[in-house]
Parts: C-alpha cells; structure tokens; sequence
C-alpha cells in the first residue's frame, strides 16, 4: 500500500451552468425511480430481490451497469495506461467465459434451490459453519467495494466542484443511500437501466475526441510504440514464463489467475452481480441476465481501453513519480482537457451514474446477506416479515457509512483496479472453489465447506501480505502478484476440501437434490413464462453467441 494521494490541484473541470443543469436533472430522475418503486415493496422478497419478478432484459442490462462502476471506468482505463492493450484480458478472458458458465451451468442451481443470497446456497448444499463464514466475508467484502466506487465517485466530484474529498465521500455516499432505502432492489435495478445508457453518453465522446486528439488509431499505435515499446500494444507479447512485459504476468498466470480463478470466482459467487439475476421472473431470465449483459461486455473494453491509452500518450509519466497525475485521474484528465460544455456535463453525469451502480450493487447485496443470512438466521429469527423490511432499510445505512469509512482505504492505491483485484483474490476466489467442488463433488462433506474457505482466503493473504510485499519471491507488479494470489488461495481451498472429505461424513444424498450436478429440484425444471421458443429466449444459443464473438474481437490482439 502507497501513502494517500489526492487529486491533481490544477485538475478543474470547466463546468457552466449547462452541465450543472443536466446534472441536476439526473439526480432528479434517481430520487424519483426510488419513490416509485417503493410502492411496490411490500415484502423482504420485494425489497431484496423485487419480488422475483422482473424480466431478463432489465435484470440483464442491470447486470452489465452493476459492474459498471469503479471497476470499469476509472479502474480500466487506469489499467490502460498502465498496462496497455493487456486489459482486453479483464473482458475476453476474464470475463465472457465466466457470464456463460453462470448462465448456462450455475443459474438453474442459484435459481431452481430458490435461495435469497449466494451464502444460503452454501448452507444448503454444506452446514451452517460454511454459510455463517461466507457470510461475514462476503458482508466485509461487499463493504470494502463499495468504498472503491464511493472514492471513484469522489475523484469525480472533487474535480467537478473542487469539494475536499472527504466532503465528496460523504455527500455521494448519501445519496445513494436515499434511493436504495426507499425503494430497495427495484430502485437499484431501475436506475441501473437507465445507468446503463447514460454510461455509454459519457464514454462514446471520450473515446472518439481522444483518438482524434492523439491522429487516430494509427496515431495512437506510433506513439505508445516509441515511449512504451512494443509489447505495449499486444496482449500476449513477451507473456512467455520468464519474459518481461508491462503486466508483469506470463501466460499461466494470466490464464489459470484471472482467465479462470478470479473470472469465474467473481462472476459466479459475487453476489451483486448474481442478485440482478435471481431476481428475473423465472428459471429462463435468469439463465439469460448474465448471457445477454456479456454481448455489451464484449465491446465496453474499447470504451474504457482507449482512453487510458490516449491519457498514456498525452501524459508520457502518469502514475510515476515525474507527474502529478496518478492512473486513477486518466478519465477525469481527458474530460478536463477534451469535452466541450453540454457534452462535459453529460459525461460528469454519466461518471456519477457508473459509481453509483457499482456502489448501489454492492450496498443492496451487504443488505440482503447481511438481513436474511446473518441477522434472521442467527440472531433474530421467527420475526413478522415487516420486521425484516424495516431492519433492511437500517442495515443499508450502516452499509453506506462504513464504505464511507473504507473508501479512504481505496484512495491509498494509485490504481485502483489493482486494490479490486487484490479484494477479489481474498473473498471471491477461496467462495469460488467451494462452490464448484460442492456443485460437481457428491462427496464433498459438510465440514469441507467451511475449511476449504478458511484455507483458501488464509492463503491468499498470506501469499500476497508476506511472500509478495515482503519480498520472499519476487513478482513484478501487484496484478501479477495479485493473480499469483488466486491461484494460491483456489489450490489451498481445493486441497483442504479433499482431506477433510476424506475424514468426515458426507451430506446426505437425500438432500443434495438440485445442489449438485446431475440431480435435479422441481424449481430446477421450471419452464419459461411463455411458449415463445425464438432464439433469443434459447440461453445456450446467447451463450455460445457471446462466446464466438468474443473469440473473433480478440483476433487483432493475439498475435
């Protein structure tokens, strides 16, 4: 971890009375999604997962724009230009594959058992040891970023108004608090749709008066290649074990650590994004949310992508100690430099919208785990269901408040993809593989759950706080050391399953029904809602769409 830094002083944006005013209309229009859909919570099953009731097209682009937060825009293009041509592995590896195997092999277990959260599927499938401990870390993790997305947001509004930043913090903070506490999961899922878009106003204009900024792509190539080198602009150059490269990572690492631990650990156990899908209507929405968020995923790389490049060839030394920007700035700089009046508050819009999705995500699935899993199961149980609805409502503040706390942890690292990364290895990664032993192992025990997270978080940090940031082996960059830690923290956890299995009872086969592979529940087997069997309906026909798509985009980067 760095000393804290703190925005640019010169990095102003030149907002009028135009971009105020569209800004101003945003925020009207959240407040009031959330006022509407307060009407329609009525039960806990309304306010944490909206009745199960929407359809796949809202819960699908609610999915996409809850991991449109800090994680996308200022993270990735920090990553850009940082690191170069290689973030394309966050998207094409690092994520397409993992959407499709939640949607086509993991849904119909989430969705058929009919669980509230991802750790009730853990007590389900293991004992209550397993559940309690996934859900404390998953509530922690949740919190944490959450305070990522509220430092991004602050960057944003410190460099809009020149606001301290902890007055920045406090504010955004705030006021994603009022739309989820009034209208719950619905509220979130809404203004995520409308997020969505917004997003895509504010990156398109960044993207395209970079380029031109910098004499297009051919521009753009001539110069990263003259101060970066070539490997600069390719995926898999110098990723040889042994080589150097900018992502200080070689080709195992990047495909076991982030193509297949952190990927499929994130996008199949990470409850802000499964939320979005176990809310659709039925069995076949759900099995369609994350395949139909993967087609816009495919292509969001460009729009974050080039313009951490074009900050990379604009600024030479951003993030090093010759300039005062740090990676994090790449996005705020451009606007600052690029966008004219009108357009700049439509991007400034489109920033605070990207924040508050991934925030919002991230601060309604702390209230589900942390209502329905840790308080009604543990602590008060057997309450009146409006009980439930009111003590969600609260937790939700205590939610806001402490990614107040944590978003100035965030604001220690200068790149804050790399700190979510680091996040993602120690919670998501040790989750990830007790759910895939349990889900395809019958034999799996009821005590392995539990020591297999255990081991697998412990490894992780050990890996990462002792043997990298002591220097006891020496890796060349946090995200390399990062993926290294994924991959410490799934062996350990697969291992320990196995030997504890070895020496404790299995669960009964009796109640394995529809938890593990080849057995089936009746919520299992449910139909779509309607006869219609058009192609779009069909989720193994978008899953392997997005996979074959994705595989042609990654053609020019793969050589």
């Amino acid at each position: 971890m760095q000393s804290p830094t703190y925005l640019a002083e010169g990095l102003r944006l030149p907002t009028n009375g135009l971009d105020y005013t569209i800004l101003a209309i945003y925020f009207v229009v959240v407040l009031g999604i959330g006022f509407a859909a307060r009407r329609s919570v009525k039960t806990s099953l309304d306010f944490f997962l909206s009745g199960r009731s929407l359809p796949a097209w809202v819960t699908g682009l609610a999915f996409i724009a809850a991991n449109l937060g800090a994680t996308e825009i200022l993270g990735m293009a920090a990553t850009g230009a940082q690191y170069g041509v290689a973030v394309v592995h966050w998207y094409w590896i690092g994520a397409i594959p993992a959407m499709v195997f939640l949607g086509l092999v993991m849904m119909p277990f989430y969705y058929g058992s009919k669980v509230r959260s991802v750790p009730e599927f853990l007590l389900q499938r293991f004992d209550k040891s397993a559940h309690l401990l996934s859900s404390v870390l998953f509530a922690f993790a949740a919190v944490l970023i959450a305070g990522v997305n509220l430092y991004a947001l602050a960057i944003v509004v410190e460099a809009l108004l020149g606001w301290p930043q902890w007055v920045a913090i406090v504010v955004a903070g705030f006021l994603v608090l009022a739309y989820i506490t009034v209208g719950g999961l619905s509220s979130a899922i809404y203004n995520e749709v409308l997020q969505f878009f917004v997003i895509l106003a504010a990156l398109i204009p960044i993207t395209i008066l970079g380029l031109k900024k910098v004499g297009g792509w051919d521009g753009l190539s001539d110069s990263l290649t003259k101060s970066h080198g070539d490997n600069f602009l390719s995926a898999w150059a110098g990723t040889g074990i042994g080589h150097a490269n900018p992502l200080g990572a070689n080709w195992l690492t990047i495909i076991l650590g982030l193509g297949f631990v952190l990927s499929f650990g994130y996008w199949t156990t990470n409850f802000a994004e499964v939320q979005r899908a176990l809310s659709a209507k039925n069995l076949s929405a759900a099995q369609r949310t994350p395949l139909i968020a993967a087609f816009p995923k495919i292509f969001i790389v460009f729009l974050v992508m080039i313009p951490g490049l074009v900050a990379a060839v604009l600024v030479p030394k951003i993030g090093t100690s010759g300039s005062s920007l740090q990676y994090n700035e790449a996005i705020p700089y451009l606007m600052q430099e690029l966008l004219p009046n009108g357009v700049l508050g439509i991007a400034v819009t489109g920033l605070l919208a990207a924040f508050m999705a991934g925030m919002a995500a991230n601060v309604s699935s702390f209230n589900t785990v942390f209502t329905t899993d840790i308080w009604q199961r543990y602590v008060v149980k057997d309450r009146e269901d409006g009980y439930y609805v009111k003590f969600g409502r609260m937790i939700t503040a205590v939610g806001v408040l402490a990614s107040i706390g944590t978003a100035f942890i965030a604001s220690s690292f200068s790149n804050i993809m790399s700190y979510l990364q680091t996040l993602f290895s120690f919670f998501n990664v040790p989750m990830f593989v007790v759910f895939i032993i349990g889900m395809f192992w019958k034999r799996a025990s009821m005590k392995s759950g539990v020591w297999g997270l255990f081991a697998g978080t412990t490894a992780a940090m050990v890996n990462y706080f002792w043997i990298y940031k002591q220097g006891v082996i020496s890796i060349p960059s946090d995200q390399g050391a990062n993926f290294v830690s994924a991959i410490v923290g799934f062996v350990a956890g697969a291992v320990v399953m196995v030997a504890v299995t070895l020496f404790t009872a299995p669960k009964p086969e009796a109640e394995l029904a529809g938890l593990v592979y080849g057995t089936t529940s009746p919520g299992m087997a449910e139909p779509p809602a309607t006869g219609d069997d058009a192609w779009y309906r069909r989720p193994s026909l978008l899953g392997w769409g997005a996979v074959v798509l994705a595989a042609l985009c990654y053609i020019p980067y793969s050589f």
